[in-house]
């Protein structure tokens, strides 16, 4: 059945406007397009931009946490000037904007003037990628208070089933698009691609989320004529700021002993406000006193994206017919979110009540915590595992001398200090740097009298001439298999490689062209392949997951129940605070703690957060929970109450008038007859 909606603009299906199906395919493809470019944020900052761990996970946290600082900034202009629609379509532009400036960032070839794949101008493709960043935070950021706002704003009052099923749906489409594009741009990044030179395209793995804003933009435009507007009334974040403000002046005014205390610091802002109003904000900031060891939760969940994907490059990510990237792994999050909540909401949480344990929503975030903190310490075991796998390469303050042998009889090399060193015939002792992104590199030494000609269908070694090796090459992992030519002599030399290892490959003086030709090759392996495989990061993903079910949707839930009915919204805000506030953690602790080890930086922050737990869980006893509806009509009835005396006063009063008025007319009566008398 289709009907008009009553504004006479947006029309009904199956009970549903119209309008909501362009908010949801906007939300789908916005998320997208935000997952899908910060998959890739951490890996594009160290492997194309060429910054170390730490730079590139501070820079990465920096922006996560501006990404939740900008929404404050988003719903008071919403909610004061522009209204919700006009601000999710100005911002939106100006994150279309940022994620295209990214994707342009990520092209080597503009700045890749001598073409051998390395940008010249690094400077250029930092300072546009931090300007596509700051627009991207600025747009995401502001436009998520509004969205699912906006679209709750299409329903009318009699709709309330519908509008609790658009935001499942709506909820849905941002983990969907956090899902498929954590798989897909991950994908993207694996190819290469470059006009004229060949590498990892970052720049495809941009501009497919940029593409995605785009769509998301003009789905959105499209069902502008179809929306119920409605006008900004003016934002509660400012009102309570204000009479926190003159409560605070105000009390600062009076701070004499001569004024009488009052019973709670917001009472001094009585002679300005409404009691209602200040009622309400003393349970907000009940509310926002629990929140202040949050923070400490975020710091470890937002290191899934940067330091854990960093430790998963150094992993094994072969599954069998299956090979995952390392920002691959983070895909974990959103199919276990969506596995677990249903798990939890249905089985869990009923189970422990009726063992007869009153799990309360601050016992449900209290345990999250203490999970994010075991993924911590599984982290920490994991990396531990990698160290012993790792080679042990030179410091700043030492050398590294190669020796090799390319005789056909062991040598006794004399070192000084008295050390001596036996060499085999073919063999080196070559330790370099880990190869990045889980490749493989490879040379070849040519110990054969003649030229050799030495390539494979990914990379071309060259013409290696007698007794000298070639430059190392980086191949993916998988079979490879190498043509040796020398003359019109051919031999076909097959290796199969893992992640992350170092080869040299010796074509000794005795190599003789023939079907067996592989078996005079030797293979000196200088890097092991990593050995540790990235499925030992699943524990650690479930239970972050696990535990982010448990805190965020609990906390989510409980901040909702304990907030008044007009200060949701104040309450949402301070909640993204904690997550900006986390992410600025992880910042300050990594600079001051400078651990050398990585398992040891994953330790020190399981322990912050195991401590900031007990601390959270002592608030939480001592926590007494509020019906705010129930104080409200309180307040309510007491209002009604004044106004109800007042009006009595007021009739007496009147009634008094009106006596006195009649007895003046009659004196004024008599005087009158006397007077004609």
């Amino acid at each position: 059945m289709l009907t008009r909606r009553f504004d006479g603009k947006s029309k009904v299906v199956c009970g549903y406007p119209i309008s909501i199906f362009f908010i949801v395919v906007n939300e789908f493809c916005e998320r997208f397009s935000y997952y899908g470019m910060r998959a890739v944020l951490v890996l594009y900052f160290k492997y194309f931009l060429q910054w170390d761990d730490d730079l590139a996970t501070s820079i990465y946290h920096t922006f996560v946490a501006l990404c939740y600082l900008t929404p404050i900034l988003g719903a008071i202009v919403a909610d004061s000037w522009l209204g919700k629609f006009k601000t999710i379509i100005y911002l939106s532009i100006v994150y279309a904007i940022g994620q295209v400036a990214m994707a342009v960032s990520a092209i080597h070839d503009i700045t890749d003037s001598d073409r051998d794949g390395t940008p010249n101008n690094m400077t250029f493709h930092v300072v546009l990628s931090m300007v596509g960043l700051f627009l991207i935070a600025l747009g995401t950021g502001g436009i998520k208070p509004c969205v699912a706002a906006f679209g709750g704003d299409q329903f009318d009052d009699h709709q309330e089933k519908q509008r609790r099923t658009f935001f499942s749906v709506f909820y849905l489409c941002i983990n969907g698009g956090s899902l498929l594009s954590t798989i897909i741009t991950p994908i993207l990044r694996g190819q290469t691609c470059g006009i004229y030179s060949q590498q990892k395209c970052y720049a495809l793995a941009f501009g497919v989320p940029a593409a995605l804003m785009v769509v998301s933009l003009v789905v959105f435009i499209v069902g502008s004529g179809m929306y119920y507007k409605a006008k900004p009334e003016g934002n509660i974040m400012l009102s309570v700021c204000k009479c926190i403000g003159f409560a605070i002046k105000n009390r600062y005014r009076h701070r004499s002993k001569a004024y009488p205390k009052r019973k709670h610091w917001m009472d001094w802002a009585e002679e300005k406000y409404d009691r209602l109003l200040i009622a309400q904000i003393k349970m907000v900031l009940k509310v926002l006193f629990l929140y202040i060891p949050l923070p400490m939760f975020w710091t470890l969940f937002d290191q899934k994206g940067s330091r854990w994907t960093l430790q998963a490059t150094t992993m094994d990510g072969n599954f069998g017919q299956l090979v995952i990237q390392p920002d691959q792994m983070q895909t974990f999050n959103p199919i276990l979110i969506l596995t677990l909540v249903p798990i939890m909401e249905s089985v869990v949480y009923p189970l422990i009540k009726k063992c007869g344990f009153n799990f309360t929503p601050l016992k449900r975030m209290t345990v999250g915590m203490f999970l994010a903190a075991l993924a911590f310490v599984c982290a920490g075991v994991v990396q531990l595992q990698i160290d012993k796998t790792l080679p042990i390469f030179p410091s700043t303050s030492e050398s590294q001398l190669k020796l090799l042998n390319m005789g056909n009889n062991q040598l006794e090399v004399h070192l000084p200090n008295n050390f001596t060193v036996h060499l085999p015939p073919a063999q080196i002792d070559d330790l370099t740097s880990k190869p990045e992104e889980g490749n493989n590199a490879i040379r070849f030494v040519n110990g054969l009298a003649t030229d050799l000609n030495v390539s494979t269908a990914a990379v071309n070694f060259g013409i290696i001439e007698p007794l000298t090796s070639s430059n190392y090459s980086l191949l993916k992992n998988g079979k490879h298999t190498f043509s040796l030519k020398s003359g019109s002599q051919l031999c076909e030399y097959t290796i199969k490689f893992g992640f992350g290892s170092s080869y040299t490959i010796f074509i000794p003086s005795t190599f003789t062209f023939g079907p067996n030709c592989q078996e005079s090759v030797t293979e000196v392996e200088e890097i092991k392949p990593n050995s540790v495989h990235m499925a030992l990061q699943i524990p650690q993903y479930f239970l972050i997951t696990a535990g982010e079910v448990m805190f965020s949707v609990t906390g989510l839930e409980f901040s909702y129940s304990q907030a008044p009915s007009n200060m949701k919204a104040v309450l949402q805000a301070g909640w993204l605070l904690t997550v900006a506030v986390g992410n600025f953690i992880v910042l300050i602790v990594a600079e001051i703690a400078k651990l050398p080890k990585k398992w040891a930086e994953f330790f020190l922050f399981a322990s912050l957060l195991v401590a900031v737990c007990v601390i959270f869980s002592i608030m939480a006893y001592f926590y007494t929970y509020i019906d705010p509806t129930e104080i409200e009509a309180q307040f309510s009835q007491e209002k009604d109450e004044e106004d109800e005396d007042e009006k009595d006063k007021m009739r007496k009063t009147e009634e008094h008038v009106t006596k006195r008025g009649s007895v003046k007319s009659n004196d004024s009566d008599n005087a009158f007859k006397l007077s004609k008398m």
